[in-house]
């Protein structure tokens, strides 16, 4: 099967999975042994976590990431344990490893990486957790963190009041939910935790029925395991095209498709999926694929994003992200391409976006990003758009990125920030051939090096989470659709072809 049959097969999995494909989530499915015991398949969630634990008792990445699924999976084993639902010689000594590991995790936590709610998360955890234990020692909470935004955001829910909807995804850990109604899909939140958790308050209500029927397909399409976050619909879709799109590569999409694209769009933008607020990242991404699509939409809701300096992912973000604000120059820069007369009224914020962007670029040449692990996603997202949009003041800085890309490519032909991935391997490739002036040989040989490299990972389609959500995860289609793009770039470059006569 060639790229642009794999592309149209992988776009058409997007209309028969219409909620997504996301890789499973030891922290969700802890949160489910625990909230849900009842729901199907909760002898299969216990049996995932035992069998995800690493050797030295901890679960997740390194770098401080494995802090909230460590958590997660120790308090889901010692409730399995309270309640009698397994053998306790085999949930007992993982529980005691977890705790082993959790101590000098929490001690190191200084500086946890920037995952949504963490610090909401972790004190939640570590409560519930010292609950299971009240004659042991107590585990402390990091030096940085303490239970203060956590109590409040406890207080406004008890009181009745409406929650902002992004705290909705972090249900499980803040409490009350008399104020929440579930999505018409039925999630609360995106999210199976929150979901359980809403459903855990209403047993028997009658209104609870759609919750509890998404909640046991989400369990059931897993075999017990659950994601971080589901559905994912406009994001998966508005990714995958992008890729596929810029790239170039050869591909049908369904009509509804773009249809479908095309009506999430509103006056405060689009979110990710259902039961999610509105972001700029996935607004910006959306109105990208639509604008190479050939139905440009009037990026006038970003105008809700933009701070003044920079563009928020959403109104009162802790933070700023770098991959956001590319998306928003790719967004307004490409509707000003195709509607130059309506889109020269975005030209002072794409000077002031592509400005800001460059800014942020490292010394080494690299960026970094709250919303991805891997700095080779957060520097092809800066590189693609700064040399795309941001004219040619900005060639320096996409050259400069460029030597990072080539300085840092591992003897086997990959890229990757623990060890080489396809992931990041397709990222580094499209860097060096899609971003800014013309390749030279370097580029092309470093990129046939990377393509070398994903032909023989090529069966491969177990990604190892790098996207920030709860915890890491993988959004398996969208790595996909930048695996086959990366390629296709690199077999137009060795024959010689324009990328830009590639395009679609």
């Amino acid at each position: 099967m060639n790229l642009s049959e794999q592309a149209c097969l992988l776009v058409n999995e997007l209309m028969a999975k219409p909620w997504g494909q996301v890789s499973p989530s030891v922290y969700e499915t802890g949160r489910l042994v625990t909230l849900a015991p009842g729901l199907a398949g909760h002898r299969e969630r216990v049996a995932y976590l035992l069998a995800e634990q690493h050797g030295d008792g901890a679960w997740g990445a390194p770098d401080g990431y494995g802090l909230v699924p460590t958590l997660s999976a120790t308090e889901a084993l010692l409730t399995a344990i309270a309640r009698g639902d397994g053998d306790d010689g085999v949930l007992l000594p993982a529980a005691e490893a977890g705790l082993e590991a959790l101590r000098p995790m929490l001690a190191a936590a200084s500086e946890p990486p920037d995952t949504p709610a963490i610090d909401l998360i972790v004190p939640a955890l570590v409560e519930l957790v010292n609950r299971h234990r009240p004659e042991g020692s107590p585990l402390p909470l990091p030096l940085t963190m303490d239970t203060t935004r956590l109590t409040k955001v406890r207080r406004l829910l008890a009181s009745g009041a409406e929650p902002p909807q992004k705290v909705q995804h972090v249900l499980e850990v803040v409490g009350a939910t008399g104020a929440i109604r579930p999505a018409p899909i039925g999630t609360v939140g995106a999210s199976p935790a929150a979901t359980a958790a809403w459903l855990s308050a209403r047993p028997d209500a009658e209104a609870a029925g759609p919750a509890r029927h998404h909640l046991r397909a989400v369990a059931g399409r897993y075999g017990g395991p659950v994601p971080v976050g589901l559905p994912i619909t406009v994001f998966e879709r508005a990714w995958v095209l992008s890729w596929l799109l810029r790239a170039g590569v050869p591909v049908d999409v369904p009509p509804e498709m773009t249809a479908d694209l095309w009506a999430t769009i509103g006056p405060a933008g689009t979110p990710a999926g259902a039961g999610l607020p509105a972001d700029a990242d996935t607004t910006s991404v959306a109105l990208y694929a639509l604008a190479l699509l050939g139905v440009p939409y009037e990026p006038a809701s970003l105008a809700a994003f933009d701070t003044g300096a920079h563009f928020c992912t959403w109104q009162g973000e802790d933070g700023t992200s770098v991959s956001v604000n590319a998306h928003v120059l790719d967004a307004l820069g490409q509707y000003a391409r195709v509607r130059p007369a309506a889109g020269e009224a975005y030209r002072p914020r794409i000077e002031r976006v592509a400005r800001w962007l460059a800014e942020r670029q490292r010394p080494d040449g690299s960026w970094s990003d709250r919303w991805h692990a891997s700095p080779y996603y957060a520097t092809l997202s800066c590189m693609l758009a700064l040399g795309e949009f941001g004219g040619a003041r900005y060639a320096g800085a996409v050259c400069k990125g460029r030597e990072w890309i080539l300085s840092t490519q591992r003897a086997d032909g990959s890229w990757g920030r623990w060890a080489g991935r396809p992931e990041e391997t397709a990222y580094g490739m499209q860097a060096l051939l899609l971003a800014g002036p013309e390749p030279d040989e370097r580029c092309r040989g470093a990129a046939r090096r990377g393509y070398e490299y994903l032909n023989r990972t090529a069966n491969s389609t177990d990604y190892p989470p790098l996207w920030h959500d709860k915890e890491l995860y993988s959004p398996t289609a969208i790595v996909r659709a930048a695996i086959i793009a990366a390629q296709h770039v690199t077999i137009c470059s060795t024959e010689g072809n324009s990328r830009y006569e590639n395009r679609t």
